[in-house]
């Protein structure tokens, strides 16, 4: 754990908080060593279920911290070099979207920039309805990263995707919902505690299960269709053995909620 992100598990949910109120929760090169090691942990780490990301002070994050990159002195580092340490600290958006657990961003305020994109990386994302949502990146002259593009154009189409990016208008929350963008709108008041809600179930429902179904819809963004249904089936079938999937036909029949152990 660190000062910038701090991290809570608890029923399986690992909660994962942005931590500069101060700049609202701006990317710097702390936070994202920080969540990068984060997220790595909570791929592997099978006390974790779910992993929900949110930001601290109202805000989720603005993005990159332009503040710093106004001031800051342009140093003799080689660009491969740079290049390079972007491209690492990326994956913990990769490892939100890759990980078989499911991953959900609360988010509160403004999502600009990389920090839009981090949520897009997520499966799910919740927004209060005082939230704004902006790629941004063209006004501040920079193209994008943390996987946005991709994850932009995945979930709404290439022409919705070119348009968010280009002209980078700012959407509230009833927007980005209609468009897609956004899973569900829930009220300023009692945010954070109606979107750990919302993740502590998904955390309670049958692990195998929620991850062999991320798998199979993360394959289907790239794989043709067979492949896709023999990922399908042993998946399937697996399920099926499982103590979980037993629980919750024995449930259904009894008309009560199950209680997985996920296994």
């Amino acid at each position: 754990m660190s000062d910038v992100l701090i991290e809570s598990l608890e029923d399986g949910l690992l909660t994962l908080t942005l931590n500069r109120p101060e700049r609202r929760n701006a990317l710097n090169p702390a936070i994202l060593e920080a969540l990068l090691d984060a997220t790595r942990r909570a791929a592997s780490n099978t006390a974790v279920a779910a992993v929900l990301l949110t930001g601290a002070g109202g805000t989720f994050c603005v993005g990159g911290d332009v503040k710093a990159m106004a001031t800051r002195e342009a140093r003799p580092i080689p660009l491969d070099d740079r290049i390079e340490d972007l491209r690492r600290k990326m994956e913990a958006a990769r490892l939100l979207h890759e990980m078989r657990k499911p991953t959900i961003a609360a988010i509160e305020g403004a999502a600009a920039g990389a920090g839009l994109s981090l949520a897009l990386a997520c499966d799910l994302r919740l927004a209060n309805r005082s939230a704004k949502l902006t790629t941004a990146f063209v006004k501040v002259a920079l193209s994008g990263d943390f996987g946005g593009t991709y994850f932009l154009t995945k979930l709404l189409g290439s022409a919705k995707a070119r348009e968010l990016y280009l002209t980078s208008p700012i959407l509230n929350a009833e927007q980005a919902l209609q468009i897609g963008l956004i899973t569900r709108v829930l009220d300023d008041s009692g945010f954070q505690e109606a979107a750990k809600a919302f993740a502590v179930a998904l955390a309670r429902g049958p692990r195998l299960t929620l991850g062999s179904m991320k798998h199979n819809l993360n394959l289907a963004e790239c794989a043709p269709l067979e492949p896709c249904f023999d990922n399908e089936a042993l998946h399937h079938v697996h399920a099926a053995t499982t103590e979980d999937h037993r629980e919750a036909a024995a449930a259904f029949v009894e008309k009560r909620q199950p209680v997985f152990k996920g296994r």
